[in-house]
């Protein structure tokens, strides 16, 4: 994935994480029990920090040069989809089943970071 790309993915997902923010604080509020809010809040959160991610990898990728930025990406993205995507779902529609998805998102995350490290450990200065 480019670099434009993933700054692109990044900053759709944090304005989405920040509309889903506030669509849960203002419109769901009235709608879901206080643990589905949570479930919704979880995701929010991961969205955010995980876009945020996005934007990091993709401005390490000129520093950097390697392959493994760009797997990162991939996966920190298929991770927002799977980990939030299954959350929301989860708190909109009340179905427990969703939940089991959830860890193959965060999977996707520890994934991501590790690649992120594992393409730091390999640059040479």
């Amino acid at each position: 994935m480019q670099e434009s790309r993933l700054i692109t993915a990044g900053a759709i997902n944090m304005f989405i994480a920040v509309a889903c923010g506030a669509f849960g604080a203002h419109a769901l509020k009235q709608v879901l029990t206080a643990e589905m809010l949570a479930i919704w809040q979880t995701a929010v959160s991961y969205q955010m920090v995980h876009a945020l991610g996005l934007l990091v990898i993709a401005l390490l990728m000129p520093r950097l040069h390697s392959i493994w930025l760009k797997r990162a990406g991939y996966c920190m993205l298929i991770g927002i989809f799977i980990f939030s995507g299954s959350l929301y779902a989860l708190a909109l529609s009340g179905i427990r089943i969703l939940g089991a998805i959830t860890p193959l998102g965060g999977l996707a995350f520890l994934l991501s970071w590790m690649m992120l490290a594992w393409a730091a450990y390999q640059h040479k200065n």
